[in-house]
Order: structure tokens, then sequence, then C-alpha cells
């Protein structure tokens, strides 16, 4: 799949998600055939005003290619991020293939700034915001957008249209308003519509969890790709399995056990060894074993334990 001038491996994306897709992460997902990942959200402004902690946001274990999430309301900070990121990438540090811009955060905190899924309520500004990263990006611009602001006010074949006329290379559609933040069910039928309505391709994204989701969605055309967020926590299989799907017709067997126990305890040292600490993965070692015999207490037991090897010793107890 190509976008702007980036070629992926395939269509099928791992979804950027604030304190998950850290460089631990979006290397497992890879691994396991994710055709391109995306950072945590980044602040422009903190990356203007060279904020340490965001930095260390956009450290990556050698995935290429992946994109750099940015959040902002002001086009002109967001071309200086870019400019300056740009910089850093030419000497070497944290070098990077596409750029999107986050206009779909639902988050209360993010949403009063301006920022994120308010973005909907303003489309000039989203065109003005995409003119101003394609004016000083080497790279493609992308944005990831919601269907709107409220089910009243769902205007997102309106927002991508003013994206991809300032410039945009692909739009990214979840399938929710804000209003709905993640409840109820993501509406395919309007990404569908988006993707009928702009020449630029369209990534879809909302529920989907097992494979047969995103195989359903891409064989009845709604989108020209695919971005699993949730579906992949504890699952980095969604995505070689969808992948061997569509490259074989055969969808290949869930993981047993075992792998699921070697993937996890994988991804429980990487995790440590980089950040020092074991309370990240917690939440992970909850979702690798969700539905095994005897995981609510397991995860009982994961809580409090205070080294990776206590954990480790844990995990080896499913096996």
């Amino acid at each position: 799949m190509e976008i702007g001038n980036v070629t992926v491996k395939n269509n099928i994306f791992m979804a950027p998600m604030a304190g998950i897709t850290d460089a631990v992460f979006r290397a497992l997902v890879a691994r396991h055939g994710a055709g391109l990942t995306f950072s945590e959200m980044v602040s422009a402004k903190s990356i203007v005003y060279g904020n340490k902690n965001t930095y260390r946001l956009l450290e990556n274990d050698g995935v290429r290619p992946w994109a750099v999430q940015f959040f902002g309301s002001e086009p002109d900070i967001l071309a200086a991020a870019i400019r300056k990121l740009d910089e850093r990438a030419q000497g070497g540090d944290f070098p990077y293939d596409i750029i999107n811009i986050n206009m779909g955060c639902p988050m209360k905190k993010i949403v009063n700034n301006g920022e994120g899924a308010a973005l909907m309520k303003d489309p000039p500004l989203v065109g003005r915001m995409v003119e101003a990263a394609v004016r000083v990006s080497r790279r493609p611009v992308t944005v990831k957008i919601r269907l709107g602001f409220t089910p009243a006010a769902k205007n997102a074949v309106e927002v991508a249209r003013a994206a991809q006329e300032s410039g945009a290379a692909l739009v990214i559609v979840h399938g929710r308003t804000r209003d709905q933040y993640y409840s109820g069910e993501a509406d395919w039928d309007e990404i569908a519509a988006v993707k009928n309505s702009i020449r630029i391709p369209v990534i879809g994204n909302g529920d989907i969890f097992i494979p047969e989701d995103a195989i359903k969605r891409l064989q009845n055309g709604a989108c020209d790709g695919i971005m699993v967020a949730r579906g992949a926590l504890g699952n980095p299989w969604i995505f070689s399995r969808t992948s061997a799907f569509f490259e074989t017709g055969i969808l290949p067997k869930p993981p047993d056990v075992g792998e699921i126990v070697r993937t996890a305890i994988g991804h429980l040292h990487a995790a440590v060894e980089r950040k020092g600490r074991v309370e990240e993965m917690r939440k992970h070692l909850s979702w690798y074993t969700k539905g095994m015999h005897g995981s609510a207490d397991l995860r009982r037991r994961v809580n409090m334990a205070k080294t990776a090897d206590e954990m480790e010793a844990l995990l080896r107890e499913l096996l």
C-alpha cells in the first residue's frame, strides 16, 4: 500500500493508543505483521518547547515505516514542531516516515483545549492544520478523525474533504462520534460514505477484535485498510492471522497457551529492560491471559508482583 511516497507492507495498521503504543509494543506488533504503527499522541507544543518526556514517546526500536501522531490546534505551532522534529530526524535522532494529525481524541482535557476531536467542529481549521503541516513536511501528512463531534453533527465527509483538498495523503476514520467515546457500535456505513466521497485512501477504525472483523470490512469495500486498536491488546496475532488470510485464503488457527505465554514473557522483559519498572506490564499481562483458566487469580497475583522474574514465574504456571 502507498501513502504518498511511502510504501507500507500491508493495509492492516496498529492504532496510536496513549499509554500503550510505546517502542516495545510497536516492535511487537510489527513483528506480528502490522503494516504501519503509530506513536502515542505527541503534543506539538511540547516538541516546540523541547519537553524531554515528550521526546521519550518518540523512541523507536528500528521499526520502519512508522508514523508520529501530533495533537494540537494551532497551525503555526504544528508546523514549528514538524520542522524541529525533522531537524532531529536528519541528525539521526527519532527517524520517522509519516505524520498523523489527531482530530479524534475524545478525552475532556484534550477537547477542552480545542484539540483532538474538537477540531471536528471547525473544518476550515482542519484545512489550515493540514496545509501548515504539508507546507513544511518532507513526509506524507495524514489525519485521524471521528464521524463528528455529536450524533447530530456528523461531518466526517466534510472534514475528510477539507483534509484532502489541503494535501492530506490518507484519512483514518474512527466510526464513532466524540460523544460516544468508545461505547456503542462503530458505524461502518458512515466510514464507507467517507471512502466514497474522497480520492485518497480511507482507513477504517472501530470494533476490530478478531481477524474475521477485519476481513469482513475489507471484503465489503467499506475502506481501503483497517486500523486495529483494542483488538490488538494481548493479541498481536490479529495482524499475522488477518494478513495470512488475504495472502493464502486460509485463516490460521489462534495461538495456543504456550505461544501466548512465551510472547507475554518476551514482551514483559523487553518492556522492563527499557523502562526499568513492571507497573505498566500489569495491564498487558491481564490482556494476554484474559479468558484462560485461573486468569482472575493470576491477575491478582501479577498485580502484587514486584519484579519481572516474579511475573514470569506466574505466567509459567499456565503452561
